[in-house]
Parts: C-alpha cells; sequence; structure tokens
C-alpha cells in the first residue's frame, strides 16, 4: 500500500481588480466528509442524487483516514499497488450538431491492479473483486447545450473525462462520499461491477492546464453536454463548492470550442460533491445507460455469477453475499458456510453447477 499526497502549484498572474474573487484554498487533510449530504433538490455543496444505493459493493471497513469528526485526510488515502497500461481508444467527433464520444473506458493513464491483490494493504479496506474490461461506449451530446428550465437530479454516472474514462457522481454504492471511504489507485479510478473503469472526481492524472487568464480548461463533459472544467476558475483562484451554485456550476466567459463564449459550466473542486450535484441541462437516459456500462444482468451471459440475482434467489442482500464469497476465486464451500447455507445451494442460485 502506498499513500497519496498532493501538492497544489499557483501560477502568479495579474488580476484586474474588479470584481474580486474569493480564494479557497483546500486543506486536503481535512476535507469533509460527505455522507450526509445528500439532498431531495438542489443544493450548493450536496449532492441531489437519482438514487441513492444501499446495498452493493464498496469499502468493507471504514479507512484511518477518516476521521470521527466528520473529515477525512486525502493526502493519507490507500491506494491500489500496481502500474497496468492499457490499450487506450478514445475518439470525440463533432456531426450535425452533436459532439460524438466514442471509447472503450480504458484510460491513457496506467492504473492500479484489479481485482484488489489479497497481498495488497488496500485489500484489509476494500476487496474490490472486478477486473477492469473494455467497454463499447458511444454517446452523442448536444453541442450547443442550453439550461432547462429547472436542474434535474444526477444519475449515477455523470460524464466522460477527456483521459476517455467515465466520471461517476460522488456517491458509492451504499450512498456514501466514494472518494473518501472506496479505495482507488493513484488516478482515483477503480472499476464496478461490470468492468466500467471509472472516478468519482477530476482524476489527479489529467493534467488541470491553466489557461492565459488563470482559469482551468476544458476536462471533460457532462451527460447534458456542458462542460467540466478543472479546480480554477477566474483569475486563477482555486474553486470550492461556496463559489458555485446549486449544481456545482456558473456562469461567466469561458473557452469553448476555440471561441470565447458565456455559458454555463461545471467545475472540478477537492470538497464534495467534487464535481456535479444535479444537472442543469437536459440529458438523455439513452446516454447515460451507455456510460454507466453493461447492465449486471449481462454478467451472467459474459461467463461471471448475477450476484443480484443470486441473491435474490438465497434471500439474502447483495452485499451479505458478495462478503461471504470474498475476492475471486471464490470458496464456495466456505462461503457456504458463512452464509448457513448447503454448497449445493449456493451453486445453484449462482448457477454454477
Amino acid at each position: 500500500m502506498r499513500f497519496q499526497f498532493c501538492a497544489l502549484f499557483f501560477v502568479a498572474v495579474t488580476i484586474v481588480p474588479s470584481p474580486p474573487v474569493k480564494a479557497h484554498e483546500p486543506d486536503l487533510t481535512r476535507l469533509r466528509l460527505g455522507d450526509e449530504r445528500l439532498s431531495n433538490g438542489p443544493k450548493a455543496g450536496w449532492i441531489w442524487a437519482c438514487r441513492r444505493g444501499k446495498d452493493g459493493g464498496g469499502a468493507q471497513v471504514r479507512g484511518s483516514w477518516i476521521r470521527d469528526d466528520g473529515t477525512f485526510d486525502f493526502t493519507q488515502k490507500a491506494v491500489v499497488d500496481g502500474a497496468v497500461s492499457w490499450p487506450h481508444q478514445f475518439n470525440v467527433s463533432i456531426l450535425n450538431g452533436t459532439r460524438i464520444f466514442t471509447t472503450n473506458d480504458l484510460p491513457r493513464h496506467r492504473s492500479g491492479v484489479f481485482p484488489i491483490a489479497p497481498g495488497d494493504d488496500a485489500y484489509l479496506i476494500d476487496r474490490n473483486p472486478n477486473p477492469i474490461q473494455s467497454q463499447d461506449i458511444h454517446v452523442a451530446l448536444p453541442l450547443n447545450p442550453t439550461l432547462a428550465p429547472q436542474p434535474s437530479c444526477a444519475p449515477g454516472a455523470v460524464g466522460i473525462l477527456l483521459t476517455g474514462v467515465v466520471l461517476f457522481n460522488a456517491l458509492d454504492a451504499l450512498g456514501r462520499d466514494a472518494v473518501a471511504h472506496e479505495v482507488q489507485d493513484d488516478c482515483q479510478g477503480h472499476p464496478q461491477m461490470t468492468g466500467t473503469y471509472h472516478y468519482h472526481s477530476v482524476t489527479s492524472c489529467l493534467e488541470d492546464a491553466r489557461l492565459a487568464d488563470g482559469h482551468s480548461a476544458l476536462v471533460g463533459y457532462a451527460v447534458d453536454g456542458f462542460g467540466i472544467y478543472g479546480r480554477y476558475g477566474e483569475g486563477g483562484q482555486a474553486l470550492a463548492s461556496a463559489d458555485l451554485d446549486d449544481c456545482h456550476g456558473h456562469i461567466h466567459r469561458i473557452a469553448w470550442d476555440g471561441a470565447q463564449v458565456e455559458m454555463y459550466h461545471y467545475h472540478g473542486t477537492w470538497d464534495f460533491p467534487y464535481t456535479v450535484g444535479c444537472l442543469r441541462g437536459a440529458y438523455d437516459m439513452e446516454n447515460v445507460r451507455a456510460i454507466s456500462g453493461p447492465p449486471q444482468s449481462m454478467a451472467r451471459r459474459e461467463g461471471r455469477p448475477d450476484l443480484e440475482a443470486a441473491a435474490t434467489k438465497l434471500g439474502i442482500g447483495f452485499e451479505q453475499l458478495r462478503r461471504a464469497l470474498g475476492p475471486p476465486p471464490p470458496d464456495l464451500a466456505a462461503a457456504a458456510s458463512r452464509l448457513g447455507i448447503t454448497e449445493q445451494e449456493l451453486r445453484r442460485a449462482l448457477g454454477v453447477d
């Protein structure tokens, strides 16, 4: 296990003194935990999630970097070992007023080793049993998005970053602050059940480039078509949720498709909810489904047991079954014993008779 240390560098810029922008320099050793910051509508610094998970994957043990005072130390988070290179494929094109994304969701940077190996100290906290798998993602987003009459809730998958990797919202499958609880690799990425590698924040492996005015460059796109920019705003000031609106964005002139345009955009920040708290533009659920990865029901067809279906057959929770099975390859006899059932019953539920 290695520990993740982040350094912030600031570029000296000349700032026009009107109007001043309030800076929020982040203390990465004491970030506010987002577990209780789930809202039922737009609210700055909170997330309005369409779905709040209560059962699913995630860290099995609370990390030592999470404090009882409701904060966590990002610099002391465990990091999944490894440096795996991938055959990255990602393309963005423009056709008929749409921006078309084609990606295999494999990062252009190296990832950690997944499933997390028992010999990795990170395994003591998060036994992510999922391998990273190539996806076949094609989505078309509006080239010139417009604001919807009202914001809408944030789905589980909220965009694509320019690494070609999917961006999920700030929550893990249990409805907790994913950045705080889940153990990820050096680039803050990891795979979910169907192998979709993803982030819950703007990855540190994508340079937060600064434009001439100090504002961050574009780092990705939300599913409503609006841009996601890095952690610095006008005048090069570091941003926090307090600087942004209820959906984690704002309106001013930005660099957009080679021009300066006054329009809405989101920002990444170091504090919760990290990127998108809700969506300001209309979006197509088909695009959300496309970037979320294949349905979990496909796992069985791809040669992997459908754990959700198996848990339902056994009358237990998904998380109870996952923990009993442990990391692959599972010891079915031991898992059955933990669950208080016969190995034959377990095999029948998993479809591996």
